[in-house]
């Protein structure tokens, strides 16, 4: 019969570890803060030029552009159904 203690044990050092790794401290929370308002602001940005009735692998481009190094994808963080 095997044991569930290590087993347990395991898990809750998992646990523990990634609700550690997932806190911020006040620099880093203002960092997210302002990358997050940037992707908004690209974001609006993507939806005026598409609004304006440019084509919209024109605006993903412009979309694209604006994000480089801000978030992951080429979605600039953020992809919807079509």
């Amino acid at each position: 019969m095997k044991k569930p203690l290590p087993a347990l044990a395991g898990l809750v050092l998992t646990a523990m570890f990634s609700i550690a790794h997932a806190q911020h401290n006040d620099a880093q929370t203002k960092e997210d803060v302002q990358r997050h308002r940037a992707m908004a602001a690209a974001h609006e940005a993507a939806a005026k030029c598409l609004a304006s009735g440019k084509k919209e692998d024109v605006c993903m481009k412009d979309l694209q552009a604006s994000c480089k190094g801000l978030a992951v994808g080429k979605y600039c963080g953020m992809k919807h159904a079509h």
